[in-house]
């Protein structure tokens, strides 16, 4: 008669058969909700990655209006010549570029350009960060 709760045959029978029933409903709710989880995180996701990118196109398309009025101007309030002319239709073709190819484009396009001419894009490269240190370096001291 010195039997222990754990030995009794009743109590181990009724535990032994709930048991895995209950752990076995508990994790499929638990995979459900991580599921639920992860569908709502990638839609959020979504959504952030949709706005980003309307509001860089909208961006874009601003500063393209802008480069275009830009050139509008520059021939309206200038003297007229050659090179006045030549930098009014260079800032409304790079206006017109920016609404239509979008940074998107540009950035394909500058990547073309430095497989085409990887030199030249090296030492403009070394160039600019020669003159982003002088910069920095002048202001420091």
């Amino acid at each position: 008669m010195n039997q222990t709760m754990t030995e009794d045959p009743s109590l181990s029978i009724g535990l032994e058969g709930d048991v895995p029933k209950e752990s076995d409903d508990t994790g499929a709710q638990l995979t459900h909700r991580a599921e639920k989880v992860g569908q709502a995180a990638t839609q959020t996701g979504k959504k952030i990655a949709d706005y980003v990118s309307h509001k860089a196109h909208d961006a874009t398309n601003t500063v393209g209006e802008g480069l275009k009025s830009l050139g509008d101007t520059v021939r309206e309030k200038t003297p007229s010549g050659a090179a006045t002319t030549a930098v009014a239709d260079s800032l409304e073709h790079a206006g017109r570029y920016l609404q239509e190819e979008g940074l998107g484009g540009a950035a394909h396009d500058l990547t073309d350009l430095i497989r085409r001419n990887p030199i030249p894009a090296l030492l403009v490269g070394i160039g600019f960060g020669f003159l982003i240190a002088q910069a920095t370096a002048s202001k420091r001291g």
